[in-house]
């Protein structure tokens, strides 16, 4: 990355596809060199993609959801030699179905490392060499899951929850400083994750859903605005987000049931 020092550095995970891969595209296209990550084959081909925006795009294919991909990563971040003007914290998965009787523990256990712990560590690294020089962005992909109990789909709405509130809290910490952080709030939208999670068959894998290239300009925008969080897609999502500030947990619980039971994309 010597040849273009002069540009700003962003860092993308979960870059591959989806809201990842239109965040590294936007960013590319708003004049940011790229330092991308995923764990899929999928990555070779983003990259070639996103050298049409102009930017010079590194690419580094590791699993975040081991503590070794993310010192990996982060290794490959300093090797940069360049500060890192923002962060998309994108990568993520899900898994569908009934906690107790259809789900896999080693599958739970991998979004937790992937979902949270890489979160985490990533962004321990990342931001203290952001507080040193005070400055920098953090882009976190939570979702609008993060505000109700996610029946047949609990631990990655306890994980979105668990991003979601470290997010804030973070936020509020660097309130003095020239760090932002900002959430990025999804709804159901065009992706590979409701294959990944086997929840095609489900209400909201088989309905209509949001644009991933609206959703990325929207948390974008919000990023360098600095804004504390976007509900990101239709109005619909924001109508629901609101709502859920009035609706019982038990009621917003059964909703999701609705939601996300398997099968129920047949009722």
């Amino acid at each position: 990355m010597e040849a273009a020092r002069g540009k700003p550095l962003a860092v993308v995970t979960g870059a591959s596809s989806g809201i990842g891969y239109e965040l590294a595209k936007i960013f590319g296209e708003e004049g940011y060199d790229l330092l991308i990550a995923a764990e899929d084959g999928e990555l070779t081909q983003a990259q070639e993609q996103l050298k049409a925006t102009g930017a010079t795009v590194e690419a580094h294919r590791v699993d975040l959801a081991r503590e070794e991909g993310v010192i990996e990563l982060y290794s490959h971040i300093t090797n940069a030699g360049r500060p890192v003007e923002a962060l998309a914290l994108n990568a993520g998965i899900g898994a569908g179905g009934a906690f107790a009787t259809e789900t896999e523990l080693a599958d739970e256990l991998q979004l937790i490392d992937l979902n949270v712990r890489s979160t985490v560590h990533l962004c321990k690294l990342v931001l203290s060499d952001m507080v040193e020089r005070d400055a920098g962005k953090i882009l976190f992909t939570s979702s609008i899951a993060s505000t109700m109990p996610g029946a047949f789909q609990a631990v990655y709405n306890a994980s979105k929850s668990f991003v979601q509130s470290f997010a804030l809290a973070i936020r509020n910490e660097l309130k003095d400083t020239e760090v932002t952080i900002t959430s990025l709030m999804p709804g159901p939208t065009e992706t590979e994750f409701f294959e990944r999670a086997d929840m095609e068959d489900t209400a909201v894998g088989s309905e209509e859903k949001d644009d991933p290239a609206e959703v990325a300009r929207q948390g974008f925008d919000a990023l360098l605005a600095g804004k504390e969080k976007i509900v990101g897609g239709s109005f619909k999502n924001k109508l629901q987000t609101v709502a859920g500030k009035v609706i019982p947990d038990s009621k917003k619980a059964e909703m999701h049931r609705q939601m996300a039971e398997p099968g129920s994309a047949d009722d």
